[in-house]
């Protein structure tokens, strides 16, 4: 870069070329806004992996969610802290437009029953490859395997290639390099210290939709759970316990049950700070936790409550359908010569996997006490000690805060360089509102591109 550390505006008395780095959808949606504003503008796309689109076309393996039905205040609220900050790019470019722009690339959709938006064959590779198409026709350049390396000294960007390092010059730069999920499919976060060395704040890359790790529960607390403490005064005894429990199930439960599905359950969690979260649904036990879309949706607020305080513990409703007296009932109900795993299979439908939990977290004492298992299967507590690593997560948070960026996202301490997509400090719950964020930031830095060029 020159002493300013910019890419200086240059008069459009001759051709300008534009460099976007990242053929996410962010990338091709910024490329695709600058190949449109005609002659005398030379776009040109570089990519470290050997083709685009590649965790694209991983998402379209589950159907290719594209965005949400949802009304606008209840879309935008999904960005929670950055829902100020989305509002204008996804004003612009939200649901019903990125609808409209897959009709025109001959790609119809349709709502599915929980509101999420699919295109109709299901399918991400159709689309790509007509959006790549019109690409191409428009004179976008591709350049694959060009790694990006930071700036010369002179401030060219560098990039090493398969032939070795080369260096291109550029008029302006668009980043759209992903977070710091799927290392595998170009996600790895290697752009963060190349900004930070340039002046850019850049906050640290953590796990969002992801995963975590459960923790033992000490006995003596079990015994207390049902023993008239208060839920809050039990729940800061387990977060404050220290060092940390054991991670992990044990080797019955895991062997028996990773990778089944709990259906029809809830989960309730209340942060140190009061904020909570509460929603039925579904996720998934693994080896050594949870994880799955409503898992997902709380993994924020889980998070932070364990970056802060060591652990987050979430209380699971097995039975969301069924109120507390009903269940209390059905359990005091007599058995007769039953058991009780039988019991609760014929009175509360408790089998399988909830019927493992119950056993797993439950002493034998515990089972037996009409009051304190009906308890349990209304608010199970859940212990969770670790999210699992940034690269099984679906996205990531951190990243440029949009504090250092300008409402056209050039990054203040580089003029001329635009960032968009995940690599952005956003988050969001997956259904959708991942894919139109990005889309939104790719167009939103394109337009910010040309209006720095003066076009």
């Amino acid at each position: 870069m020159n002493d300013a550390n910019a890419l200086a505006p240059t008069p459009p008395s001759r051709s300008l070329r534009v460099a976007v780095i990242g053929g996410g959808p962010a990338g091709l949606m910024a490329a695709e806004v600058l190949a449109g504003a005609g002659a005398g503008l030379s776009v040109q796309l570089f990519d470290a992996m050997p083709s685009v689109g590649r965790k694209f076309l991983l998402a379209g393996i589950g159907g290719l969610n594209l965005t949400h039905s949802e009304a606008e205040q209840p879309f935008l609220s999904r960005y929670a802290q950055r829902s100020a900050q989305l509002q204008p790019l996804l004003a612009a470019f939200g649901p019903a437009e990125l609808r409209a722009w897959a009709q025109a690339l001959g790609v119809e959709t349709f709502v599915g029953s929980s509101g999420r938006v699919f295109p109709k064959d299901l399918k991400a590779a159709p689309l790509l490859r007509a959006w790549l198409q019109r690409l191409r026709g428009a004179g976008v350049q591709f350049s694959m395997r060009h790694r990006w390396l930071g700036w010369a000294e002179e401030g060219a960007l560098k990039f090493s290639t398969p032939a070795g390092e080369i260096q291109v010059q550029a008029d302006a730069v668009v980043l759209a390099l992903g977070g710091g999920s799927w290392a595998r499919l170009g996600s790895d976060g290697a752009w963060a210290p190349l900004l930070a060395q340039r002046g850019v704040p850049v906050l640290p890359l953590q796990p969002s939709n992801c995963g975590f790790d459960v923790g033992q529960v000490p006995a003596e607390l079990q015994q207390r759970a049902g023993q008239g403490e208060t839920r809050r005064e039990f729940l800061q005894e387990l977060i404050g316990k220290s060092p940390a429990p054991p991670t992990g199930w044990s080797e019955h439960f895991a062997s028996r049950f990773a990778g089944q599905p709990l259906k029809s359950v809830a989960i309730h969690f209340t942060d140190a700070q009061g904020r909570g979260f509460s929603r039925k649904g579904e996720f998934v036990a693994t080896a050594t936790g949870i994880e799955g879309s409503l898992v997902y949706a709380a993994s924020s607020l889980l998070r932070d409550e364990i970056a802060k305080n060591g652990s987050a513990t979430l209380q699971l409703d097995l039975l969301p359908d069924f109120s507390a007296e009903r269940v209390l009932a059905e359990v005091r109900h007599p058995r007769g010569s039953r058991s009780l795993s039988s019991h609760l299979k014929s009175r509360l439908g408790i089998e399988g996997i909830k019927a493992g939990l119950l056993h797993e977290l439950l002493d034998k004492a515990q089972r037996n006490d009409a009051a304190q298992l009906a308890a349990a299967l209304k608010a199970l507590p859940l212990r969770l000690v670790a999210a699992r690593p940034i690269d099984e997560a679906i996205s990531s948070a951190g990243g440029v805060p949009f504090e250092a960026m300008t409402p056209a996202l050039m990054l203040q301490a580089l003029p001329g360089v635009f960032c968009a997509g995940e690599m952005l400090d956003w988050e969001a719950p997956t259904g959708g509102y991942l894919l139109t964020a990005c889309f939104a930031s790719g167009r939103a830095a394109g337009l910010g591109v040309l209006s720095h060029l003066g076009r």
